[in-house]
C-alpha cells in the first residue's frame, strides 16, 4: 500500500512589488511576482507501507523544506502530495514547546496538536515521562532544559503512538549517545511492526543501518534514488567534487555499482589484497595480509595521500585511514611517476564480505583536493578457518580465567 505520494512537487518563495498583489496572489489572481526563488522543483516519488528511507543532501538542498511540505507546516507551490496515514514527526528541535509551560504540559499540548484527547495522553503520559528520563525536570519549564532535554520529551512524546510514518529531520544529532541508541531501538521496534520511517541524516552509518532505500536531493531536485550504500557513494563523491573534477558511476558484473569521482590529477592503477604474498579472495579470521595500492601520478603533485576505508557488507566504514595520519605522505611527487602502497595489518574482522574504498587526494581529507576516489575498488571474504566459533564483525579473541 502506498502511504505516501509526491507527484511533481516544488516550493518557491516570491516577492511582489506590493502587499496588493501579495494579497491578490493569495486568490490565484495573475499577479507576476518581482522575484521567485526556487527551493524545490519536480519532486516525484512515493513510499510503500513498512519502508526506510533517508533523505540526504547538502545543506541547503531543500530536504528540510520538502519534509515541511510533506507534515502540512508548508505548502507546495506546485504539485500534489498524497498522504495515506498518520504522520508523526521530529523536524525542529522542541516541536514548537513553549519554554514557560513545563515539559509534563507541554506533552499535552503537543500530543493534542498530534489528534489525541486527554483521555488517550492520560494512559501513556507515565510512558513518556519513563523513556524521556530526565528526573525531577518533567515537572519544570522548558526553558530550564537543555537541547538534549528538550530532545528527549520531543521524541518521548512524538512516538507514544505508534505511527504510520514517522518522520525525523536530524534532530537525534543532539542527543547524548545512550539515549540515541534507545530512540534507534524504538525506530526498529516500530519497523518491525511496519511503521514506515523518513529520516534526513548526514551520518552515513544511521542511514544505512535503518534504512533500505536512499533519496539524493541536490539544489532542489532528486538526483538519485537506490540502494543506501550506492546513493551515499554517489553523496560522497559529489561532496568532494570541483569544477574540472567527474562522478562517474561503473556498473561492476555482478558485484553492484561503483562509484568514481575526481580530478584525474592521479589515478587508481590496481587495489589487491594479500597473503603470504599471493593475491586471495578469501582470507581467515586473524590472517596477516597486506593491501597493496598502485598510483599513478598524472601531474605535478605538490602532495599525494592515499586512503583506504574497510566497509561492512552494508557499506558501513568498519576502518580507514591514510598516509597523512600515517606520517607516511608525499611531497613534489613528479608527472608519469608510478608508486606503490603497502598497509599491512591483521585481519580481526568477523565472517562476512568487505569492500574497500580508496582515495587519492591531498591534505588530511578527499574533500579538499580529491584526484581519484573509487569505492569498492576491491571486494573480499573473511571466513572462519581456525578459530572458535564467535559472533559479531569483530575478532577480539579474549582470555578467560575459570574459577
Amino acid at each position: 500500500m502506498t502511504l505516501l505520494s509526491i507527484s511533481h512537487v516544488g516550493k518557491a518563495y516570491r516577492t511582489y512589488a506590493s502587499e496588493w498583489q501579495r494579497f491578490a496572489n493569495w486568490f490565484y489572481l495573475p499577479v507576476k511576482p518581482s522575484h521567485e526563488h526556487w527551493v524545490l522543483r519536480h519532486i516525484d516519488f512515493s513510499i510503500e507501507a513498512g519502508e526506510a528511507i533517508g533523505i540526504v543532501g547538502q545543506n541547503g538542498a531543500g530536504k528540510s523544506t520538502l519534509l515541511k511540505m510533506i507534515t502540512g507546516t508548508l505548502r507546495p507551490t506546485e504539485g500534489k502530495i498524497h498522504v495515506n496515514g498518520r504522520i508523526a514527526a521530529i523536524l525542529e528541535l522542541g516541536m514548537g514547546f513553549s519554554p514557560e509551560l513545563t515539559g509534563r504540559q507541554n506533552v499535552y499540548h503537543a500530543a493534542g496538536l498530534m489528534g489525541f484527547n486527554t483521555a488517550q495522553i492520560d494512559e501513556v503520559i507515565e510512558d513518556i515521562e519513563a523513556f524521556a528520563e530526565i528526573g525531577e525536570y518533567f515537572n519544570e519549564p522548558v526553558r530550564t532544559y537543555s537541547s538534549g532535554m528538550q530532545m528527549r520529551v520531543a521524541f518521548a512524546v512524538a512516538t507514544a503512538f505508534r505511527p504510520d510514518i514517522l518522520i525525523v529531520d536530524e534532530a537525534l544529532s543532539v542527543g547524548d549517545s545512550y539515549f540515541q541508541h534507545k530512540s534507534f531501538s524504538r525506530i526498529k521496534e516500530f519497523q518491525q511492526a511496519g511503521t514506515t520511517l523518513l529520516i534526513v541524516s548526514h551520518d552515513r552509518g544511521s542511514i544505512q543501518a535503518l534504512c533500505n532505500r536512499a533519496i539524493l536531493i541536490d539544489n532542489g531536485t532528486v538526483i538519485k534514488d537506490g540502494p543506501p550504500e550506492q546513493v551515499m557513494d554517489y553523496y560522497n563523491a559529489i561532496i568532494a567534487q570541483k569544477e574540472n573534477s567527474t562522478v562517474e558511476v561503473v556498473s561492476l558484473e555482478g558485484k553492484g555499482v561503483q562509484t568514481r569521482s575526481g580530478t584525474g590529477e592521479a589515478s587508481i592503477e590496481s587495489v589487491t589484497l594479500y597473503e603470504r604474498g599471493a593475491p586471495v579472495e578469501y582470507v581467515g579470521v586473524g590472517a596477516e595480509v597486506c593491501l597493496t595500492i598502485n598510483v599513478q601520478a598524472n601531474v605535478d603533485l605538490p602532495e599525494l595521500v592515499v586512503g583506504y576505508v574497510i566497509k561492512d557488507r552494508l557499506g558501513q566504514d568498519v576502518f580507514g585511514t591514510n598516509t597523512h595520519h600515517l606520517e607516511c605522505k608525499l611531497h613534489s611527487v613528479k608527472a608519469g611517476a608510478r608508486l606503490s602502497y603497502k598497509f599491512s595489518f591483521t585481519a580481526n574482522l568477523g565472517i562476512g564480505s568487505y569492500s574497500v574504498a580508496v582515495a587519492l587526494h591531498s591534505s588530511d581529507t578527499h574533500i579538499a583536493e580529491n584526484f581519484e576516489w573509487r569505492d569498492l575498488a576491491l571486494v573480499f571474504n573473511v571466513v572462519n578457518i581456525s578459530e572458535h566459533k564467535f559472533i559479531g564483525m569483530a575478532w577480539i579473541p579474549p582470555t578467560v580465567e575459570c574459577d
